[in-house]
């Protein structure tokens, strides 16, 4: 288990073996030493969506939002150690891009994806640190909450 895998488990938290793509993409793309994530929504090991449905007032709850985002991000890393073979080969996470199935009186989007980037500061440390959008939407697949893409950097091994 890699340094990155152990810190997630101190937060109770697994990388779940990464799934197929549900329509027409790949998962991801690499171009040098820069990985693009395909945008990640929260499937669960069971292939549920977690929490589904629009974010706010009597809809999901900010608390379950930020919990799908980590989800996200955790499903998004399981694309990575696909491919890299380790979370270790991550040097940095440079970009975040959330976005949030959102009511219209919903405002809070960016402190839902604040789930998303706190998890990957805590996961990678500094490394952690990104930047970032978060963008309120009508819908996305499969009425998800949350949709998540990240943007890695990675060492210079196998290029």
């Amino acid at each position: 288990m890699s340094a990155v895998e152990d810190r997630i488990g101190a937060l109770g938290l697994t990388v779940p073996a990464p799934r197929a793509p549900a329509f027409s993409y790949v998962p991801l793309t690499q171009s040098g030493r820069i990985i693009f994530l395909a945008g990640q929504i929260p499937l669960t090991s069971s292939g549920e969506i977690m929490h589904a449905g629009h974010v706010g007032n009597g809809g999901v709850s900010l608390e379950a939002a930020r919990e799908a985002a980590v989800q996200c991000c955790l499903n998004g890393l399981a694309q990575a150690k696909a491919h890299l073979g380790s979370l270790d080969r991550i040097t940095r996470v440079l970009k975040v891009t959330g976005y949030v199935q959102a009511k219209p009186d919903f405002y809070d989007v960016p402190k839902v994806i604040d789930g998303a980037s706190e998890f990957l500061m805590k996961a990678f440390g500094d490394a952690g640190k990104h930047a970032r959008t978060s963008i309120g939407v009508a819908t996305l697949p499969l009425q998800a909450p949350v949709e998540v893409e990240i943007v890695l950097e990675v060492d210079s091994a196998n290029l």
